[in-house]
């Protein structure tokens, strides 16, 4: 929904009470500072006031209502740093959220206060080669709140209002809850990887990861036509979510510990260290383990999950190549990569979806030599409308539900640090299972 000329010249802002009471009536507001939960460092949260401008030309001011808790949040928050971007200043988190439209910049045309909207974070310049194309999400100038990844930092959401460009506010329906809207960027990056994909219906896929962008993959594998989808993790109990809620149709939990013999291999490392040893120490893990041990243990790890589904499995002439049409690496972790790449038949594709272990040892070979299509994927374009969708479907063509998969609510900014200690974990203290943690206003 594109903004487009209008003749204000004067943004529209709706008054702190208007917010409060739905009111749509159009009066400016001299209010201008909100409060912001702001990272200074590494697990150093604080709840601070910030100074807000009305909406720029092109923008809408949003009052944010629901935001979710990502890893690379999780990241930041432990770390001060994602990967190999480090913050270099205050950064306020968040870019999985929602809210409603509280003011309206000018030359914007198809909103209104009140306006129920999904943000769409990531901002490209639109004007170069890869944005014409159409893929946006590699633009070299995109700035995506939440991230180091340009300086100054583009803010995140965890603030109570922001100023945000219109074309990239989504409107959603009624019956669309505010939690749900703001998983449609998670669920963006599914639809992105299925896209890239391209299983043809019948085919058969394994997802490596049981979070939330793993559990959203498996769930549109399925919706895309795959009529076995099978869901790996090393936590039972989000593999027993995925398959009762319906996300896939088998499920394998990696055995506890993997390293029981020389031929097996942790999915738990990254490749890089073997656990803390009993002085305290991180070991390599060339000295636990040889490669050739390593990726032993990927090939069993890979022979033991196609095993799961294929009871169930008509047994077909092509189907003498072992192997799924699909995998989705969803984790980032190396020996779930070399498991991904012996996981997958003979002409099959292997999507990188997982971001994490950025140099990796794995079997080229068996890609190379058996034309397995390695895709890469890096968040999501053109996506946000399906999304939306994809919520208003019924019957067999709907997802499960993306208000079951929030599992906990932390009640305003201020309750956020405690948010990000549980968003860590995989389950609470009451033993209750940790899947997605929002924050809502």
């Amino acid at each position: 929904m594109a903004p487009s000329a209008d003749s204000g010249c004067f943004p529209i802002l709706l008054s702190s009470q208007q917010q409060q009471t739905g009111h749509n009536h159009s009066f400016p507001v001299s209010k201008s500072v909100v409060n912001a939960s702001v990272l200074h460092g590494k697990l150093d949260l604080r709840l601070e006031t910030r100074t807000i401008e009305d909406p720029a030309c092109g923008e809408v001011q949003i009052q944010i209502r629901s935001t979710g808790i990502c890893g690379s949040d999780v990241s930041y928050y432990k770390k001060f740093a994602n990967g190999d971007l480090c913050a270099c200043a205050p950064l306020s988190l968040g870019h999985e959220s929602s809210g409603v439209v509280v003011g309206i910049g000018p030359q914007v045309n198809g909103f209104k206060l009140g306006d129920r909207v999904a943000l769409e974070v990531g901002i490209p310049c639109g004007q170069c080669t890869i944005c014409r194309k159409g893929r946006y999400n590699l633009c070299k100038k995109m700035r995506f709140r939440s991230s180091a990844k340009s300086v100054p930092h583009f803010q995140g959401t965890l603030q109570e209002r922001i100023n945000h460009p219109a074309i990239w506010c989504h409107k959603i329906p009624d019956h669309v809850s505010f939690d749900a809207a703001a998983l449609l960027e998670p669920l963006s990056v599914a639809i992105h990887s299925v896209n890239r994909a391209a299983p043809i219906p019948g085919s058969t896929a394994l997802v490596i990861g049981a979070g939330t962008v793993g559990l959203l993959v498996a769930a549109m594998a399925r919706q895309s036509g795959c009529t076995f989808v099978t869901i790996m993790d090393v936590d039972e109990g989000r593999v027993e979510y995925a398959l009762s809620k319906g996300f896939a149709t088998h499920g394998f939990v990696v055995p506890k510990p993997l390293h029981s013999s020389s031929s097996s291999s942790s999915i738990f490392t990254d490749g890089t260290s073997t656990p803390v040893s009993c002085d305290g120490i991180m070991t390599p893990i060339s000295a636990y383990s040889s490669l050739s041990d390593r990726l032993d243990g990927a090939k069993a790890m890979a022979a033991e999950v196609l095993a799961v589904p294929r009871a169930d499995m008509v047994t077909l002439e092509e189907d003498e190549d072992e192997g799924v049409d699909v995998t989705f690496e969803c984790t980032g972790k190396e020996v779930c990569m070399q498991t991904a790449l012996y996981a997958t038949k003979p002409g099959g594709k292997v999507i990188m979806v997982g971001m994490g272990t950025p140099i990796q040892t794995v079997p080229l070979s068996a890609a190379h030599l058996r034309e397995v299509d390695i895709l890469g994927i890096f968040r999501y374009a053109n996506t946000y409308q399906t999304g939306i969708r994809l919520l208003g479907a019924k019957g067999p063509m709907a997802i499960p539900s993306l208000d079951d998969m929030v599992t906990h609510k932390f009640k305003g900014l201020g309750a956020a640090k405690a948010a990000f200690e549980l968003a860590g974990r995989t389950v609470d203290n009451d033993g209750k299972l940790v899947l997605k943690v929002v924050i809502e206003a």
